[in-house]
């Protein structure tokens, strides 16, 4: 078999990306997710490609078990160790609401009260010890804990990311009560202030710990029963990728895995052609994930909210989630009123059409109700010849009856509401934020993406979408193509004007150190190693930062000039002589994997090849014609109705738009 896979273990599907040569792409396909272990899914993909898996040069994954343990409360049984006073620092949090005009919520810590405890410690903002720790409470506190049914233990003390000289001895005190236990502390996981931020992450990381490190074995052990021995990557929330056998330590980092690579993949693909500005939408079978790039580089976050209360705090590609997919289920409020969504019948039942007992009508359903999907040929279904559409049809009839519409009219509903849904949170992120929607692309991929892409594309007033070659398997390919990375950061809150010459210098050389150690570690074989520096900076007293590149050769005039400069680009002026602080320092150390580049084809324009026509449904039956893509060389043009079809998803043009391919094998899909 020979080179390279990139494996995507969604909610609903498992995707599977194969190049023999890394540039070209020699196998595609989707098998169903296996929720009660997912490296299962990830075995069957394996094996659907009916090759040796032991000849592979290297396996790359993007897994959703992190952010599924989350959502469905399903990690590790933790205790918290915190400092005397801060017991109840998860739920107190910044006094946020979890709806904007509801004074009541319900909240679910990861770890409840109960196993939340105290101990006798403190050391000011500087690091230096105010109180000693009571090492003696503290054992007596860990020989407790060792009567319960704990997995996992937090520690976290106030202060640590200035000296996190207590937390590392209590690991020790705790550690040797049981050393069964997974023990994580805050200053290993995050070194910032922020004390409700660093706890919650240190939180998240032993909450997933377990779990993460239990399926890294299982997988370790699955490939080694295949015969494979070389190394599997896992891809970051970042962006970046680390081996699976660092996974367990950097659990919390992998929240955001699979969201991350298509969004990698979509800004090289929309930047090879000549597209900068992208939106990227991924649609899948469980969720629509969408993210912005700018100038070719997506936005990374410095906080994310996993969900009410719980932010991690850890460098992520600012992707943003909702609950619309293929398998969102479409019903009747209390008021009578349709809605869509966020609960899913994912991979198990499944819709109604998949035939594996589904029962409650789906936007799948909907789209096969419609014509879009090929009935005969349903995508990652093996167990089923033909999709079930009559069942699908029944199940229409029976939802849109006390509305008084007909089976055409529910369906076409059912994909109104969801299209408003993601077109909604795509202009949050754009027209919302200062962007013109008219000057992106839109990247649609995932599944079911490109059955949606051109109605988000017309409802937020986006001028050209971008159909990669394989949309269904473009996190798979995000794997395939995405760099080492590791993030480090310090806090220092103090005036530029008093911190000492080389210290600036200090730490960010010994941050890229650390980095380029962990990198030697992995034992990648690399291309090259680069960094960046960044520095987060205030005026006195501002509690808001903003992140400035920096180098670690600047002194300090030279800090408040890319400070200043920042400032002003910002807000319009800077604020004359207030002090400027140095909040903290941050430096991404990347590992550059070798990725041949792929070279564009010459374009002959020449009308596309039709395959066939069948009736599809666009606000009444017409027929329409149907591509294969494997048919669509660089240069074709066609117009819309028009239906795409692929071995892993199926694309729609709505009428009055116009789709050509480039001369990379994309789609460019515009509004006539």
């Amino acid at each position: 078999m020979g080179g390279i896979v990139g494996i995507d273990v969604g909610g609903t599907f498992t995707d599977l990306f194969y190049s023999g040569d890394g540039v070209s792409v020699d196998a595609v396909l989707k098998v169903p997710s296996t929720p009660d272990d997912p490296s299962r899914g990830l075995i069957d993909a394996l094996q659907a490609a009916e090759g040796a898996p032991a000849s592979l040069d290297v396996i790359l994954h993007g897994t959703t078990i992190a952010t599924n343990a989350v959502i469905e409360r399903r990690g590790a049984r933790c205790a918290l160790i915190t400092t005397q006073g801060f017991r109840d620092i998860l739920e107190l949090g910044r006094r946020d609401r979890q709806r904007m005009y509801g004074l009541t919520g319900v909240q679910q810590p990861l770890i409840p009260r109960e196993m939340r405890w105290e101990v006798a410690e403190r050391l000011d903002h500087r690091g230096t010890v105010l109180t000693p720790l009571d090492e003696a409470g503290l054992a007596r506190l860990a020989a407790a804990l060792a009567m319960e049914e704990v997995d996992a233990i937090v520690i976290s003390f106030l202060h640590a990311y200035a000296n996190p000289a207590h937390e590392r001895r209590a690991r020790e005190i705790v550690q040797a009560a049981n050393p069964d236990w997974e023990i994580v502390i805050s200053s290993d996981v995050v070194r910032e202030y922020y004390e409700f931020e660093r706890t919650s992450t240190a939180t998240v990381q032993a909450y997933l710990q377990p779990l993460v490190s239990r399926y890294a074995r299982n997988l370790a052990g699955k490939l080694g029963e295949l015969g494979f021995g070389h190394q599997t990557l896992v891809m970051q929330s970042n962006g970046g990728l680390i081996p699976l056998g660092q996974l367990q330590e950097r659990a919390a980092n992998i929240v955001r895995s699979g969201p991350a690579a298509g969004v990698m993949a979509a800004a090289r693909l929309a930047a090879e052609a000549g597209f900068s500005h992208v939106i990227t939408g991924d649609m899948g079978g469980t969720s629509y994930d969408v993210a912005v790039v700018v100038n070719g580089a997506p936005r990374i976050a410095e906080t994310t909210e996993l969900d009410f209360r719980i932010p991690l705090r850890l460098p992520m590609i600012d992707v943003h989630t909702i609950g619309a997919g293929g398998g969102s289920i479409a019903y009747l409020d209390r008021g009578g009123t349709l809605q869509v969504g966020p609960r899913s019948a994912g991979a198990v039942p499944g819709p109604v059409c998949f035939g594996r007992g589904g029962k409650e009508p789906t936007v799948t359903d909907a789209n096969a109700v419609l014509g879009r999907i090929n009935a005969d040929h349903p995508i990652g279904m093996k167990h089923l010849a033909r999709l079930d559409i009559e069942g699908a049809r029944a199940a229409m009839a029976g939802l849109g009856e006390p509305l008084g519409l007909g089976v055409e009219e529910t369906a076409e509903a059912i994909l109104t509401i969801i299209n408003h849904v993601m077109a909604r949170r795509t202009r949050l992120l754009t027209v919302e934020q200062g962007h013109d929607p008219r000057s992106f692309a839109l990247v649609a991929f995932g599944g079911a993406g490109p059955l949606h892409g051109a109605a988000i594309m017309r409802e937020v007033g986006i001028r050209t979408m971008l159909l990669p070659p394989h949309p269904g398997v473009l996190c798979a390919l995000g794997c395939a193509v995405a760099d080492l990375r590791y993030d480090l950061s310090q806090t220092v809150e103090t005036p530029l004007s008093e911190i000492a010459p080389g210290f600036i210098r200090d730490v960010l050389l010994g941050q890229r150190e650390d980095g380029e150690a962990r990198l030697a570690g992995s034992g990648t074989q690399l291309d090259s190693v680069a960094a960046t520096h960044a520095a987060e900076m205030s005026y006195l007293g501002q509690i808001h930062t903003l992140r400035t590149a920096v180098d670690p050769s600047w002194d300090h005039a030279r800090m408040v000039q890319a400070f200043e400069e920042a400032y002003r680009l910002e807000y319009g002026n800077i604020l004359g002589e207030i002090p400027v602080v140095l909040v903290g320092l941050k430096t991404a150390v990347l590992g550059v994997r070798a990725k041949p580049v792929g070279s564009p084809s010459p374009l002959e324009r020449r009308p596309a090849p039709l395959r066939a026509s069948r009736e599809v449904y666009f606000g009444g039956w017409r027929a329409t014609p149907i591509y294969d893509r494997a048919d669509l060389a660089p240069g074709m043009t066609f117009d819309g109705p028009a239906i795409i079809e692929q071995a892993d998803t199926t694309s729609v043009v709505e009428p009055g738009m116009a789709a050509r391919v480039d001369a990379f094998g994309n789609i460019l899909i515009e509004v006539a």
